[in-house]
């Protein structure tokens, strides 16, 4: 099962960076790039504990759905959330955050396992971890300008 990991360092106080990162308007903004749009579930506002939330957007050039369950809630360090449907045949994202010197340190974990047996296997290795690690960085930059913004909107 293929495994990434990105690190992003915010310069916000944990627990606005925590919460921002279980908005479902936020996720849709930083994600944005791929049209990304709440369809399902919990369609705005904060996540919680047993939430469903159903997503939609272009990636790899198809429109794709992906309905997730938050299935661990430790605020304001840590969460994480499964696939219920999707183009996966098992995804789990565990989302971490940590104080850091410059304010949080945000770690998102992303293990997957694809379908279609070998053939989602060669998927992986040929394209698929690449484009999930950019999809992450990207995401994960735009949520950095926004999480910093906001933070220093309130300072």
């Amino acid at each position: 099962m293929p495994t990434i990991v990105v690190k992003t360092d915010i310069r916000a106080p944990i627990e606005l960076t925590f919460d921002l990162a279980r908005d479902v308007e936020t996720h849709c903004i930083t994600a944005s790039f791929t049209g990304e749009r709440a369809v399902g579930g919990v369609t705005s506002g904060l996540l919680a504990l047993g939430d469903t939330v159903t997503f939609e957007g272009v990636h790899l050039g198809i429109r794709q759905r992906l309905a997730a369950r938050i299935v661990e809630f430790t605020r304001p360090s840590r969460f994480a959330d499964e696939i219920l449907s999707g183009a996966f045949s098992s995804l789990r994202h565990v989302h971490e955050f940590a104080p850091s010197s410059t304010g949080t340190l945000m770690r998102d974990t992303l293990t997957w396992r694809s379908p279609f047996g070998i053939l989602g296997h060669i998927a992986d290795r040929l394209f698929l971890v690449r484009h999930m690690l950019g999809f992450f960085r990207r995401r994960n930059l735009n949520f950095k300008v926004l999480v910093e913004s906001k933070a220093a909107e309130a300072a």
